[in-house]
């Protein structure tokens, strides 16, 4: 199967397509000559410049006085009055000290939420819809965590949450701790790349069926061009609903994280 290019994929690789395509080579892989840079990592690599775009535009115009729309909306996503801000959700599993954590998780939060919402923009696709990208996050998120255990707490105290409550039960509970932290990485990995999968498919076919439907009703009525708009009310409803699940997931690759470092920096007993 052949992969459709869009015309973000193409510039990446005008690009840096030609240095990237010897890496791969000297590397042993065998990239597509006409796009050695896969369209996923063109779009995360987008997303990422677009993302850096925005926040440098909008730290310039940050106002305490009289904060823009965007400004605003941007600190619910940080802190608001239902506490599913970042800030909030670090504030409550993780307590004390827990903003030097902000940075990070919030960033993949970001990152997470731009990814999904992308495909909102025709010809665009959404990374998160390609496994590999949902993985690589959750493999962020595993070492990220960890890393803040072994920070907060040491190699031995650490290891301990690994033995369970019960010392004479530490080497059946080892290898469960282990399963379980994989499953986690897993499991964030399956449910963002499955529901944003599903979501840009449905939101992708019932576009295309709009359009055709509205070139049909065109050729057909002989007021086509006034009723070739009815036909457009349904993809809103899409829309939405991909919308409503790109913040969910987003939401849920933040809070799932949050838990994962509180759990990790908790001192051992």
């Amino acid at each position: 199967m052949v992969e459709e290019i869009n015309w973000v994929t193409r510039l990446v690789n005008l690009v840096v397509g030609k240095p990237a395509a010897a890496l791969l080579l000297a590397l042993g892989f065998h990239p597509n000559p006409e796009a050695p840079i896969p369209t996923h990592i063109a779009m995360e690599i987008f997303i990422f410049l677009l993302v850096a775009i925005f926040f440098l535009w909008l730290r310039a115009r940050l106002s305490v006085d009289r904060p823009s729309g965007i400004q605003q909306f941007m600190e619910i996503l940080l802190t608001n009055p239902f506490r599913l801000g970042v800030k909030d959700m670090i504030d409550d599993f993780i307590g004390h000290g827990g903003e030097k954590y902000i940075p990070m998780l919030g960033s993949i939060g970001i990152f997470v939420l731009f990814s999904n919402l992308i495909s909102l923009i025709p010809t665009l696709d959404s990374p998160t819809a390609q496994y590999s990208v949902p993985l690589g996050c959750a493999l962020l998120v595993f070492l990220y965590y960890n890393y803040c255990g072994l920070a907060k707490n040491g190699p031995l105290r650490y290891s301990k949450q690994f033995l369970g409550p019960i010392p004479a039960l530490g080497p059946l509970m080892v290898p469960i701790e282990i399963f379980s932290h994989i499953a986690r990485m897993i499991s964030l990995t399956a449910r963002l790349w499955a529901n944003m999968l599903a979501s840009e498919t449905i939101y992708g076919l019932i576009l295309g069926l709009t359009v055709g439907l509205s070139i049909f009703i065109e050729k057909m009525n002989p007021v086509g061009y006034v009723s070739v708009v009815i036909p457009f009310f349904g993809p809103v409803i899409f829309m939405a609903l991909h919308i409503f699940v790109a913040f969910v997931q987003a939401f849920v690759f933040t809070i799932l994280p949050v838990i994962y470092v509180a759990g990790a920096v908790a001192e051992s007993h």
